[in-house]
């Protein structure tokens, strides 16, 4: 069942503040930590996940950090959902066969369609979207006080 934990609020807030704050460096861990609150033990975890799975690249060196993998137009937010609840990996009820019949046969069937409504709306919502929103919001990108112009 679609939830709302921690670590997937912290997973899509990552992505879109590399999205919405990357200049022309990556962005540090501790940028991310000050900007969004996130506690450590739940950056370090998610940013992993999201370097395997192909949404983040890391960045190694003393200038190091992260950045998006691909045009943040091409990452959505159900990609990132999908991330977060494999790790989490959280049995799903209406995957369970016990219950009664009502349920089994018609809150079960009504939940997996909102779930699967939900995840097509995130499926459809890309991190460009969100970083407009921002945008729209009046939220300043940090990403407009670190452009190089240098060949």
């Amino acid at each position: 069942m679609l939830r709302i934990s921690k670590k997937l609020m912290f997973a899509i807030e990552v992505v879109l503040d590399i999205a919405y704050n990357a200049g022309s460096e990556p962005v540090q861990s501790g940028e991310i930590t000050a900007r969004q609150g996130i506690p450590k033990r739940y950056l370090e975890q998610v940013l992993q996940a999201l370097v395997r799975a192909g949404i983040l690249a890391g960045v190694r060196g003393p200038r190091g950090g992260y950045r998006l993998a691909r045009e943040r137009r091409r990452i959505t937010v159900g990609e990132i959902v999908r991330i977060v609840r494999a790790l989490e990996q959280a049995t799903d009820p209406i995957e369970e066969a016990v219950g009664a019949e009502l349920g089994r046969q018609v809150v079960r069937p009504l939940w997996a369609e909102l779930q699967d409504d939900c995840m097509r709306r995130l499926d459809q919502t890309t991190i460009e979207d969100l970083c407009l929103r921002a945008h729209r919001a009046g939220i300043e990108s940090e990403a407009t006080h670190k452009l190089d112009f240098s060949i």
